[in-house]
């Protein structure tokens, strides 16, 4: 019997060595700057060359497919033609503000790696890619090929696997490393909804500008407002008394001429887990509501300052739904606009269960919409289902089994509102590395990963490929 924790060990230099430099790619969609070549922008692109770089050295046929995926296959002579995949992705979020180290050089404190995508996914992806290679270099014999297969928009639209799963093969079962321990067997609903608007307005106090949020799927660190009025000592005064009685923000005015601008500093999370930020976009709105502002103006900063003001659950929103398999929709408020007499939008990133649908979440969103607003919300880019695979499945099966194993620790079933690759397979789950009772820093400044935990995730995934591309 192979002893896992042992045969990793061989390739886990090279695993942090590999993190370290590919935390120096800052792999972040950009589309102002995609072109032929680079279809989003050169840092995703960059990062999957990087990846094809480490798997040409270890002797890895590296398949590019237009620089929006690409594959490495392990096909001993025993396989058949199925193949179990590995999922996981080489892009990540902004940066945002925060850090205090630099966001895209890893530092190494403390039995901990610090860095953007430590911890989603580049850390967990590579673990997952030094295991295939154990088991490559262990020369083992399968029923199955096994692929790991890696992304590059994993964050915004998905068009990376969308291209995969037109021009390849659909694998028999896998996993995506891109998750939580002991195994995600189930995932939320995942869809965007927007509302367009011109931004207007009228009388003696104006919103000239309103920014928050860089992505839907990360709860804003800060926004930013102009605002122009004649007499400005008291919004000053009162901006100074409200970030005083919310502790957990922080913010500066700054006076020139007729215009203050205000910034607020609030907490970045996964939006998946918009109670573990603190939205900042939804904060400043809240404080400038109390305003006398007109047109479209009171009804973006009524909305978001109001309903949309730390309801995670959508209870305000109209679109609150739980069932017990699930457990409770969330909605996070991810990217805030408002320009002045120029088109202004508010994106919301919801998770929900299987007790309701998109077209529920639609009705309920336009059911609260705020008078001045005129246009409705409507869907943004994909809606995904909520996906389960059952916890009999020999699938879920073995990962738990493997767990337990490799950790001492019972094993059981999870959904969460997180949205992973593993949902593109009928058999999919989400299998790691963030292990129960570690803080997750996903999308937040400061990002890391426990340095052992990416080693025992090595080992777990080295045993996974071997067992999974031995099922019956």
């Amino acid at each position: 019997m192979t002893n896992w924790k042992e045969a990793v060990q061989a390739n886990q230099t090279q695993l942090i060595a590999d993190l370290k430099d590919l935390i120096a790619v800052a792999s972040v969609r950009d589309d102002s700057q995609a072109v032929e070549g680079a279809p989003l922008g050169p840092g995703p692109r960059d990062g999957l060359l990087k990846f094809g770089e480490f798997a040409e050295r270890d002797g890895f046929e590296f398949h590019n497919l237009a620089n929006l995926v690409g594959y490495v296959e392990y096909a001993p002579e025993s396989a058949d033609d199925q193949y179990i995949a590995l999922l996981a992705h080489v892009d990540e979020m902004p940066a945002g503000d925060g850090w205090t180290t630099d966001a895209f050089t890893a530092v190494e404190k403390n039995g901990r790696l610090y860095g953007r995508g430590s911890s989603d996914d580049k850390g967990p992806a590579l673990a997952a890619y030094h295991a295939l290679k154990t088991v490559h270099d262990l020369a083992l014999p399968l029923k199955h090929k096994v692929r790991f297969i890696l992304g590059t928009d994993e964050e915004n639209d998905w068009t990376c696997m969308d291209y995969y799963f037109k021009h390849e093969p659909a694998p028999l079962l896998g996993f995506s490393p891109d998750a939580e321990f002991p195994i995600i067997n189930g995932e939320k609903g995942l869809a965007q909804y927007e509302i367009h608007f011109q931004g207007s307005n009228a009388g003696d106090i104006r919103l000239l500008k309103f920014q928050a949020g860089e992505r839907t799927n990360m709860v804003p660190g800060k926004a930013t407002a102009i605002v122009q009025l004649t007499d400005l000592s008291q919004i000053v005064q009162d901006f100074q008394a409200f970030l005083s009685k919310h502790d957990v923000l922080s913010g500066q005015a700054v006076v020139e001429g007729n215009q203050i601008s205000l910034t607020v500093n609030g907490k970045q999370a996964h939006g998946a887990w918009p109670e573990d930020g603190e939205n900042a976009g939804t904060y400043l709105a809240a404080f400038l509501r109390q305003y006398d502002f007109q047109g479209s103006a009171a009804a973006f900063l009524t909305y978001l300052g109001g309903i949309a003001h730390q309801d995670p659950k959508g209870s305000k929103l109209g679109i609150a739904s739980h069932d017990d398999l699930m457990g409770d929709l969330s909605m996070n408020v991810g990217i805030m606009r408002f320009q002045q007499d120029a088109d202004s939008f508010i994106n919301l990133n919801v998770r929900f269960p299987k007790s309701t649908s998109n077209a529920a979440i639609l009705k309920g969103l336009n059911s609260t919409r705020p008078e001045g607003l005129s246009a409705e919300f409507v869907n943004k880019g994909f809606a995904q289902t909520p996906h389960y695979v059952p916890a009999d499945d020999p699938m879920v099966k073995s990962l738990l089994r493997i767990y337990e194993e490799q950790t001492g620790q019972k094993g059981h079933e999870q959904v969460i509102g997180g949205g992973t690759y593993g949902r593109l397979m009928k058999r999919g789950v989400g299998y790691g590395a963030l292990f129960p009772q570690r803080e997750s820093t996903m999308h937040q400044a400061n990002e890391y990963i426990e340095i052992d935990d990416l080693k025992l995730a090595d080992s777990i995934y080295a045993q996974a490929i071997y067992e999974l591309a031995n099922l019956d």
